[in-house]
């Protein structure tokens, strides 16, 4: 669950600033900061308003208005290479992240050579088709 509040749990009379406060949170810093300028374009005390609760707020300043797991791992880098302290667990670990590499790299050949068979064959019926219009005149009619 995100620090602040879904859309799904905001009671149906909550006002239309608790909803925008919501979809702008669900969307990030950067949607805050376009309203933002767009307040000081449409009218600059709104604007003003905006940057102030934001300040206010502490969304200007922390590191993202949304807190999900994706940017959690985003911001702490890739963990999966960075030693647990248990040699055993580790080499498991190792291990498994070798074997899924060869996977995937087994499926991506699996999915070129599909391709590259998807390709002939549209080739060779496109070829066959030029053969039976090019040899028979009356297709053409």
């Amino acid at each position: 669950m995100s620090a602040y509040a879904s859309t799904a749990s905001l009671p149906d009379r909550a006002g239309w600033l608790s909803r925008a406060e919501t979809w702008l949170d669900q969307r990030g810093k950067p949607a805050w900061i376009a309203a933002t300028v767009l307040g000081f374009i449409i009218f600059w005390p709104v604007g003003l308003a905006v940057l102030a609760y934001m300040i206010w707020s502490n969304r200007m300043f922390s590191k993202s208005c949304r807190t999900s797991n994706r940017h959690a791992r985003a911001r702490h880098g890739f963990s999966a290479m960075r030693s647990s302290g248990n040699a055993a667990f580790d080499a498991y670990k190792a291990e498994t992240l070798r074997r899924l590499e060869e996977e995937q790299q087994s499926f991506e050949e699996f999915l070129r050579r599909l391709r590259e068979a998807r390709d002939k064959a549209e080739f060779d019926q496109f070829m066959q088709e030029r053969d039976t219009t090019v040899t028979d005149p009356r297709a053409e009619a």
